[in-house]
């Protein structure tokens, strides 16, 4: 499989292998070996179910093949000296696997959006300086020192915080999803841009570490009876300032770290919120104040943005739950099969409201389904990956990922979503993705009801 924005980058598994010990039975007694014969048909007979799959059709013969029978530059001489990059950094050859913004898609870049780039991905952990952006007024490198934490409102004992005084308190490392609202938002309509990293890619995950909500809820003595919202405050440019029901408070984290290093500024260094299942734009970033109150504040970016339009034309608040969803990375738009054969189907599933209880494929526009394989760990608001094997015969193909989490919802069509929301919505989009397979192997994005 070949991806266009990645040049010259081709994937294939493997046929059959020739182990170490059989090339050097070759060295050793010569191309007539009788040994290597037995050796070669035992190899082959063990390996011809796989063959008859058509894993690997396109490897070469191991027999053939220069770069590996001869020695390399890098096999012959001096490597990099250690620490010679003291932060380490991808290889040359990953360059064009990078966060990338629309152009066009808000008046000022500073307000914009970073997609992560979905499709080059493994597991489900995102790279720290792979992980999606989304900035209303840019991002701040903000000094440890001068950053501060206050919790007021319905407490007993207001406080504030240094950063100093929140990493000595008890903390928690815990792995979550964090997903924008409006990911997946150009598809509501008729526009299908071409590629996972533009359809999905407002989506990361990461372990993040803090201290829990809780502890600092407990220290300024709130008000358990009357404390119902708690509004987050950010302190970067816009002010960004979220309604947050205290229903959530048990999981959510005030978090310094992720990924085992402290924040990065785009990702709200030193300090943000973590609000597992709800919508990136809740997760507020440059985090200074958190005040404990009895009802919802209506701040700007829960009024006039964040909100549903509905085919009435009225808007819906306060919708902030990621429901399931579920994406095929690969094979997906812009990538390329590069002959007919095996490929392994393999895509991210996940759910605001809990785990992935199973992951459903279609290679046939929806018409027949498989269950995927799910790959551990399988974690409560966090992504799952999964995995799915399939022949290409060389015909046209729509793939197709549904996934269901622990509640027993089911991700939707696009048909059943839009008949309930119409599509001048622009958030909250979960419905199913669709690929169109090419009889040339090319892969593009298609809508499909």
């Amino acid at each position: 499989m070949q991806e266009r924005n990645r040049p010259g980058r081709i994937v294939p598994a493997p046929q059959h292998f020739v182990s170490t010990s059989l090339q050097q039975d070759i060295d050793r007694h010569g191309l007539d070996s009788p040994r290597r014969d037995f050796l070669r048909k035992s190899f082959l007979g063990a390996a011809a179910g796989i063959a008859a799959a058509g894993i690997g059709r396109h490897a070469l013969a191991a027999d053939g093949d220069p770069a590996i029978l001869e020695a390399q530059p890098w096999a012959t001489s001096l490597g990099q000296p250690v620490a010679a990059r003291p932060y380490g950094q991808p290889s040359v050859y990953e360059k064009n696997l990078v966060r990338r913004e629309s152009p066009g898609l808000t008046r000022v870049s500073a307000a914009s959006v970073a997609f992560a780039p979905l499709q080059g991905f493994f597991g489900i952990i995102t790279p720290n300086g792979l992980h999606f952006e989304r900035h209303h007024q840019g991002w701040q490198d903000i000094d440890p020192a001068r950053h501060r934490l206050m919790i007021n409102g319905l407490v007993k004992a207001p406080r504030v915080y240094t950063m100093d005084d929140l990493m000595r308190l008890p903390a928690v490392s815990r792995m979550h999803f964090i997903e924008c609202g409006a990911n997946t938002g150009m598809e509501w309509g008729n526009v299908a841009v071409p590629t996972v990293q533009y359809t999905h890619g407002m989506l990361s995950c990461c372990e993040f570490t803090g201290v829990p909500l809780r502890v600092l809820l407990d220290d300024a003595r709130a008000d358990q009876r009357r404390g119902r919202y708690l509004l987050a405050e950010g302190g970067d440019g816009s002010s960004m300032t979220r309604t947050i029901p205290m229903e959530l408070a048990d999981e959510i984290i005030v978090a310094w770290a992720m990924n085992g290093e402290m924040l990065r500024p785009e990702n709200g260094y030193p300090l943000r919120l973590v609000v597992p299942g709800v919508q990136g734009v809740s997760w507020v970033k440059w985090l200074r104040r958190l005040e404990l109150g009895d009802k919802p504040w209506n701040a700007k970016d829960e009024t006039i943005h964040y909100v549903d339009m509905m085919p009435d034309g009225m808007l819906r608040q306060y919708t902030s739950i990621q429901e399931c969803k579920s994406v095929i990375t690969t094979p997906s738009g812009g990538q390329q099969l590069v002959g007919k054969g095996f490929y392994n189907i393999s895509g991210l599933a996940w759910s605001g409201r809990g785990r992935i209880r199973r992951v459903d494929v279609s290679t046939d526009g929806g018409r027949n389904w498989r269950s995927a394989r799910l790959e551990s760990p399988v974690l409560s608001k966090c992504l799952t990956r999964f995995n799915l094997d399939w022949v290409w015969d060389g015909g046209p193909a729509i793939l197709q990922s549904r996934a269901i989490d622990d509640t027993g919802y089911v991700q939707p069509k696009l048909a059943q979503l839009r008949a309930v929301r119409g599509t001048r919505s622009i958030y909250h989009n979960n419905a199913i993705q669709s690929w169109q397979v090419a009889q040339g192997g090319e892969v593009s994005n298609v809508h499909v009801g």
